[in-house]
């Protein structure tokens, strides 16, 4: 959408350079996403901080990829999708998870029921019934986790929507997993 361009480092906001900077120097490029939030550099900072944080979670990396992409395909996020599949693939999740996601398949014990219980906090923007969390909670899954499951949806819904405005155009690392 022309207004929302895909910035770089001359033209973002001086705030947002420093953030562009590190993530070109960390990453070797910056991804459209953050290109695009740096118009908002509040924005930007506030999604690479509450990444990091999600990154140190208690969730393992399928755990975190069955929330993101249960996420995203809730929202129907065109660049989050096949971002979080070459994330997954980065952190050698096993290539079925994300297939089983991306195709609603049934996916195993316990991972079902974190899939059906974040499906359920987006469905009902987090108003689940005290027997939905105590099912979470009975397939092993801890009170922590559900509040964490909070955090992840609140970086989703930055990047998600960021996208949906912006239709953020997919980078080339991420089509292949289009």
């Amino acid at each position: 959408m022309q207004h929302f361009p895909i910035l770089d480092r001359d033209s973002a906001p001086e705030q947002s350079q420093i953030l562009l900077d590190a993530t070109a120097k960390t990453m070797g490029r910056v991804p459209n996403l953050f290109a695009v939030m740096a118009a908002a550099p509040g924005l930007l900072a506030g999604y690479q901080q509450l990444h990091q944080l999600v990154m140190e979670n208690s969730f393992n990396a399928t755990e975190k990829t069955v929330v993101w992409q249960t996420i995203n395909l809730e929202h129907g996020c065109h660049y989050c999708v096949p971002a979080h599949a070459a994330i997954a693939a980065m952190l050698k999740v096993e290539p079925a998870i994300d297939q089983a996601l991306r195709q609603r398949q049934p996916l195993p014990e316990p991972l079902a029921s974190l899939q059906h219980f974040t499906q359920l906090m987006v469905q009902q923007r987090g108003q689940v019934s005290e027997q939905d969390v105590a099912q979470f909670l009975s397939a092993g899954y801890q009170p922590r986790q559900v509040l964490e499951i909070v955090q992840m949806i609140a970086q989703k819904v930055m990047s998600n929507y960021t996208n949906h405005l912006a239709q953020t155009p997919l980078d080339e690392a991420f089509r292949a997993f289009a």
